[in-house]
């Protein structure tokens, strides 16, 4: 019987669809428990898909590839929904022409400080300049900081690792750290989620309202294109 259900997986295991499936079960189910819990920020949809699925992969020994492979098209995705925030911003053209110089102020504020704090942590902890030019782009969204590392001489697949990991922090600490700071601006809610989390801060930011999502699409957008004229100049001066 066991050699039956060793085969059938292996079967099922090079099919692309078996991961597929398995990431949206998993993300729907992790999903309701997220709503079930109240939006409890340690029952984020993401992180409880990602510790599964990774717990998945290693107790059925499969390689990163091959669950790719199956699971990309949810990568692909990851485009026309980016490209989708934009939608919102549509009804907020005039509240973003009074807001321009608060909102520019807080763009280079956070993009710089995102930044900064990254490589500083780094470099005081005796991290190799590799890595230091790998965590400087973690706070946008993976495509546009995977091609900034690359560009200066990081690891892009370590600044996947690392970029995902920043913006499942966000997400889970954001709304209670806002809460706490009694910041009650729906608009500098999800300005910040976006400037520090990327594209996860932003999905949290849409589920906080309407509101704070379009700002997050904004800020996603902007530092994004923002932080790939920083980073190299940046640690050209920190570097050398």
């Amino acid at each position: 019987m066991n050699t039956n259900v060793s085969k059938l997986w292996i079967y099922l295991s090079t099919t692309p669809l078996l991961w597929l499936a398995a990431t949206l079960s998993i993300y729907w189910l992790a999903d309701r428990i997220f709503l079930l819990s109240r939006r409890f920020p340690l029952a984020n949809p993401v992180l409880l898909s990602a510790i599964v699925l990774g717990a998945l992969l290693k107790f059925s020994d499969t390689r990163y590839q091959p669950y790719f492979q199956g699971a990309q098209f949810v990568h692909f995705m990851l485009g026309p929904a980016t490209v989708a925030l934009a939608v919102p911003l549509v009804g907020e053209v005039q509240e973003l022409r009074r807001r321009a110089l608060p909102v520019t102020l807080a763009l280079i504020a956070g993009s710089l400080t995102a930044i900064m704090s990254a490589v500083g942590i780094a470099w005081a902890m005796g991290a190799s300049t590799t890595i230091q030019a790998s965590l400087a782009p973690k706070s946008v969204t993976t495509p546009i900081a995977m091609g900034i590392s690359k560009a200066v001489g990081g690891i892009p697949a370590l600044t996947a690792v690392l970029v995902i990991l920043t913006g499942i922090i966000v997400a889970v600490i954001a709304q209670p750290w806002f809460n706490t700071l009694r910041i009650r601006d729906d608009a500098a809610r999800g300005f910040a989620s976006s400037l520090a989390g990327h594209g996860i801060g932003t999905a949290r930011a849409f589920q906080a309202g309407r509101r704070a999502g379009t700002y997050a699409g904004l800020a996603l957008a902007l530092n994004g294109v923002l932080t790939a004229v920083l980073v190299p100049y940046l640690l050209a001066l920190w570097l050398h």
